[in-house]
């Protein structure tokens, strides 16, 4: 049986942290839904650049058989994220089931609105880190703690979903993959 995710979109989402990882998962062969935060399965990006055709609305989402949950930052998209009760509910019980949590840029301010996964090492987005109380910020690109991965922004993307993916395919897939994108 194939590796699922739920990738939770919000008006505002940064493009290259969401889409990087739907890119990298669908070379994977991982399934990726594409889960609208919001009220339309239309969603804007950050900065009016695009708009993401998103899978199924949050509130009509059976998150059952997922295998990660990817929170992407941009802003106001991780705001927007962390504002909404049903996405607190689901990142507590993914976490809480040990399934994996992956959060970059600002959206690891989810977690502690969530209440989760309080004194893990974590890196977020410089602009945030004073709101990451009762996390140990090791700063860094991208950190991988229990079944929480995080990464610092845009700009480390596809290191992000690198990892995110390492934990769900083989590795011959990801060497697959990692050819297919020369990054090694």
């Amino acid at each position: 049986m194939g590796k699922r995710v739920y990738i939770l979109v919000a008006e505002g989402f940064e493009c290259v942290e969401t889409l990087a990882p739907i890119d990298v998962m669908h070379r994977a062969g991982v399934e990726v839904i594409r889960v609208a935060v919001g009220g339309s399965l239309a969603v804007m990006s950050s900065h009016n650049i695009m708009t993401l055709q998103c899978d199924v609305l949050i509130e009509e989402c059976n998150f059952a058989g997922g295998d990660a949950l990817i929170l992407p930052g941009g802003n106001p998209g991780y705001i927007n994220l962390r504002n909404s009760e049903l996405v607190l509910r689901v990142v507590r019980d993914y976490y809480a089931d040990g399934r994996l949590v992956a959060a970059i840029c600002g959206a690891p301010t989810v977690l502690a609105t969530a209440d989760v996964a309080k004194g893990c090492r974590v890196t977020c987005h410089a602009s945030v880190v004073a709101e990451m109380t009762g996390y140990n910020v090791v700063g860094g690109r991208v950190v991988e703690n229990g079944n929480l991965i995080t990464a610092a922004g845009a700009g480390v993307s596809i290191d992000f979903a690198l990892a995110i993916a390492s934990r769900l395919v083989d590795s011959e897939t990801m060497l697959r993959v990692q050819q297919g994108m020369m990054v090694i």
